[in-house]
């Protein structure tokens, strides 16, 4: 697949790039294809999961611990002490612990979901490669220009840079549809799956086919 480089202004440079893409993409089937992103995406999405939930069973509650009435003779039924997970303001009983939500994963899927998810969006001609280009100042009608002009701006964007640009990072913070990665941090799988369209500038196309060709 061939994909033209694009200046800012929408207009083609006469560039070109190709992605061999068949070798890869073709000799899975599509049912493996879709659980292959479905666990890299379960994965990333755990992995964001803080995990500090937590409440008090009746050993962490401060009380006494007298028994409020005899065990037999009253004709209620028995009772222990004020942190009995029965009464309001005792223990809790099976509550949330601190704990890790991340999954294992082995590092060859990872990389397999990025590839058919990047590829896809080869397929689909949901991808465009423009020419580098830093914004003079913060400027989100400047951005938004740019994407319209690339008749992109309507859906979700992701915009891949090689480098941390702030006048850039700052000017799409209004913008709720756009996202800017820097591919040197790495790119993730939930972040192409969720955008509809991929920016990539071309300064960062070697580092993409890096990751792209990682075995």
């Amino acid at each position: 697949m061939v994909i033209e480089i694009l200046k800012t202004n929408g207009l083609k440079t006469g560039r070109k790039i190709k992605f061999n893409y068949n070798l890869i993409y073709n000799n899975i089937n599509i049912k493996t294809k879709n659980h292959l992103i479905y666990l890299e995406i379960k994965r990333f999405l755990a992995a964001q999961r803080q995990g500090s939930h937590q409440t008090k069973v009746r050993s962490q509650i401060q009380g006494s611990n007298k028994k409020i009435q005899k065990q037999k003779g009253s004709g209620n039924a028995r009772k222990g002490d004020r942190k009995n997970p029965l009464f309001v303001g005792g223990g809790r009983i099976f509550g949330p612990v601190k704990r890790k939500y991340n999954l294992k994963l082995n590092k060859k899927i990872k990389q397999m979901a990025r590839k058919i998810l990047f590829y896809e969006k080869i397929i689909k001609k949901q991808i465009k490669i423009i020419e580098p280009f830093m914004l003079k100042e913060i400027s989100t009608k400047k951005l938004r220009q740019v994407l319209k002009v690339l008749k992109v701006f309507k859906k979700k964007i992701l915009i891949i840079t090689n480098k941390i640009d702030k006048q850039l990072y700052f000017s799409s913070r209004n913008l709720k549809q756009v996202k800017i990665i820097n591919i040197r941090n790495g790119i993730n799988s939930y972040d192409i799956a969720k955008a509809y369209y991929l920016i990539i500038q071309e300064n960062s196309i070697k580092y993409l086919e890096n990751m792209l060709n990682k075995r």
